[in-house]
């Protein structure tokens, strides 16, 4: 989803988050991979603070910040990490993906439920059935003549 034709991670038609407003870092990963992953440096950090960032409306702010409040930090800062590639290009990309899905997620709109009533015939039905059963049982029951 990293879209290299507007300067930024694209987030849907109408969000697209600055490149400037992205921090990365890159760190050495853990994990199995031998003598690559102990002297590269391709695990990836990406921060982006939700609170300071001029991509979203103050209503999409809002939403992002309450839809996820347990990964944001107490400045408002979003982090999202990969490690699972060979390259931190790679990595930088397929973080810039998983956060661009991560709002991409937060910002959308519930629809509103609109409650509904049963039928008449289901209604009628529902009844029928409770009538049958009623009916079965009462048949089973032993009587003394």
């Amino acid at each position: 989803m990293a879209d290299d034709s507007v300067d930024g991670v694209r987030v849907n038609e109408s969000v697209v988050i600055p490149r400037d407003e992205l921090v990365a870092r890159a760190s050495r990963s853990g994990g199995a991979g031998g003598q690559h992953v102990n002297t590269s440096s391709t695990r990836v950090e990406l921060v982006w603070n939700v609170a300071a960032s001029r991509a979203l409306t103050d209503e999409q702010r809002e939403r992002v910040m309450h839809k996820l409040s347990s990964r944001l930090d107490g400045d408002g800062n979003l982090r999202v990490v990969a490690s699972d590639r060979r390259s931190q290009r790679q990595n930088r990309e397929s973080a810039e993906v998983r956060m661009a899905d991560l709002v991409r997620h937060a910002l959308v709109v519930p629809k509103k439920r609109r409650p509904t009533k049963p039928s008449r015939a289901a209604k009628q039905a529902r009844l029928d059935s409770k009538r049958r059963i009623s009916e079965k049982k009462r048949e089973r029951r032993w009587r003394e003549d």
